[in-house]
């Protein structure tokens, strides 16, 4: 602990508020918020921590603190603090699992759809569902019984939907916004327990039509009956009020925190979610600030009432959310609650050991590696890979691993601008001097290790460009491949030699994880780049000839020598004004 955090302990407040951890680059690796600030920032440097926190507090150099006036300010601080820096020991908040909805837009001819986003554009929307398949069955359903709009066409072109009586919106007299109003309002009470009204109707129509002797269509009531009652009725669990509820608990252990939820809507368990996390401090302002982050965060819905255990400082979930939080005592609310408990309990169970054990290699396969090349732990890799399959369209990619796992946000691509042809030593040189000129000039965290994949002429490169241009001292390696394009050998110092590691390590793995994935990522650039060129004619130099007309030309003369040869009449036929196409030609000709 330096002397700098000992002055900043000494004069820690006794007040609510939050509190940002920086690492040696000044990067903010986590953030906690407290009732106390001096009592929990003092105890991650003062007293017994478990592994995880430790790892924490040795790559703390630095802190700050912002004091609140009350509890409430600090959790809904702590939470934008975590979205603004999104710090990586903060894992819990980083969850990007996402359930499907039905929603009804917001336009004059409403359509009904499938999204994972709930946005505030006066749309209805419903849900969430467990998953994709049940949220398509049930839209396939409401699409049989409410003819919402299936089609872009415009009034009197009818759709495929508008014979099956699926899309009334290019009908001649479509419905009025009245009438699509009530269809809504329909579709909101169906999907709110109003189905079983609307399969009494059918049951009705069914016998009527049996009666009748008209069995094709008794059949097809029959069909729509029973597709309701295996969409809509098939659940796990029920409550008796239908009232929509989360049911939230956690169970904690070795640093570890299991939060099961239940999602209950229309009294029944339709699915739970599971977040699986690090523990760095107290249990319960972590599960609070979960719950928070559940809903203003990840956008989820509110139900009516949100169920949690005892423990939880049930009256700060109420005003941060402002909905009814309870807490059950006693019959089934409370049993639901203690369920989802237990369900924690035997999820940490069940992963706990698997994902300590793929932690653990990882990271200590990244601390092994520090030690085989003798530099500080490489937290921060980046890495590099060129791409110019037969010399056409150069590129460079990087890639960040951060902590042994990759961070995507951080990739990076790379045109080459200044190199021509495939010189693989001159474009590593141009990547690596606009890569850390740009580090450098906005003073970004610098890597711990580069890994280069390629050969030493490309890691002299690489270096020189790094010590004699930049004055950067940064530990450097190399990846070599075999004959198979599979990853060969480590190469490291100065000059770089053979580092042997056995195949069979994690180190090995690791490695060879780092070259497939900036390989990839570089492919993947190259790709798309000599796509686009394999696309690009003559046309695309041409005014008033967009990607549209060009498809029209070239699918209609089948070349550009074609549509040389056509007359002005002949291009004006496919519905381009005749200017436009009189300087097509024009322009052909001239590029003669």
């Amino acid at each position: 602990m330096g002397d700098n955090i000992k002055e900043k302990l000494a004069v820690l407040p006794a007040q609510p508020g939050c509190y940002l951890m920086k690492d040696k680059h000044g990067t903010v690796i986590y953030v906690g918020k407290s009732k106390i600030l001096r009592n929990r920032v003092r105890s991650y440097f003062i007293g017994a921590n478990d592994q995880k926190t430790q790892r924490l507090v040795r790559e703390i150099h630095d802190f700050e603190y912002i004091v609140t006036s009350s509890e409430i300010e600090a959790l809904i601080l702590e939470m934008n603090l975590i979205k603004k820096y999104d710090p990586k020991y903060n894992v819990l908040l980083k969850d990007d699992k996402s359930y499907p909805f039905l929603k009804i837009t917001n336009e004059r001819h409403p359509r009904l759809i499938i999204t994972r986003k709930v946005k505030k554009d006066k749309g209805k929307y419903f849900g969430p569902y467990p998953n994709v398949i049940a949220a398509r069955e049930t839209k396939k359903l409401l699409d049989r019984l409410y003819p919402l709009r299936k089609c872009n066409n415009p009034k009197g072109r009818h759709c495929l939907y508008y014979h099956m009586h699926q899309c009334l919106a290019c009908a001649e007299n479509p419905p009025t916004k009245e009438e699509y109003q009530k269809i809504t309002q329909e579709i909101g009470s169906f999907l709110n327990g109003g189905h079983r009204m609307i399969k009494k109707s059918l049951t009705e129509k069914m016998l009527h039509a049996s009666e009748k002797l008209n069995f094709e269509r008794a059949k097809e009531f029959r069909d729509l009956i029973q597709h309701i009652e295996s969409v809509m009725e098939q659940q796990k669990m029920t409550m008796t009020d239908e009232v929509d509820r989360d049911v939230f608990n956690y169970t904690i252990d070795k640093g570890w925190m299991c939060v099961q939820v239940f999602f209950i809507r229309q009294g029944k368990l339709i699915e739970r979610d599971v977040s699986l996390f690090p523990l760095f401090d107290e249990a319960q302002d972590t599960f609070l600030s979960f719950i928070g982050s559940f809903y203003l965060h990840h956008h989820h819905p509110k139900p009516r009432q949100i169920l949690v255990p005892i423990p939880t400082k049930a009256e700060l979930l109420k005003e941060l959310l402002e909905i009814d939080v309870h807490i059950p005592m006693r019959g089934r609310k409370k049993e639901l609650v203690e369920l989802a408990q237990k369900n924690a309990e035997i999820a940490l169970q069940e992963k706990f050991s698997l994902i300590e054990r793929n932690e653990e290699r990882t990271i200590l396969a990244v601390e092994s590696l520090g030690d085989i090349l003798h530099i500080e732990t490489p937290h921060r890799i980046e890495a590099f890979d060129n791409s110019n399959i037969q010399g056409t369209d150069p590129v460079s990619a990087m890639v960040v691993f951060i902590d042994g796992k990759p961070a995507k946000k951080e990739y990076r691509k790379y045109k080459i601008k200044n190199v021509e042809g495939p010189d693989d030593y001159d474009t590593m040189r141009e990547v690596i001097r606009r890569r850390y000129t740009r580090v450098l000039k906005e003073e970004e965290a610098l890597p711990d290790l580069i890994v280069i994949d390629g050969s030493k002429g490309q890691m002299s490169a690489a270096v020189d460009v790094l010590e004699n241009e930049l004055g950067l001292d940064i530990p450097l390696c190399g990846l070599a491949k075999d004959d198979k394009h599979r990853t060969s050998e480590l190469l490291y110092g100065d000059p770089p030699e053979v580092v042997n590691l056995d195949r069979r390590s994690q180190e090995f793995y690791f490695i060879q994880r780092i070259q497939d994935e900036v390989h990839r990522f570089a492919i993947t650039f190259h790709r798309q780049l000599r796509g686009k060129s394999a696309f690009h004619s003559k046309l695309d130099e041409i005014d008033g000839v967009g990607a549209q007309r060009k498809r029209l030309l070239l699918t209609h003369f089948k070349s550009i020598r074609e549509i040389e040869k056509a007359s002005v009449e002949d291009i004006a036929q496919l519905g381009i004004p005749k200017p436009v196409a009189k300087n097509i030609l024009s322009q052909l000709l001239e590029k003669e």
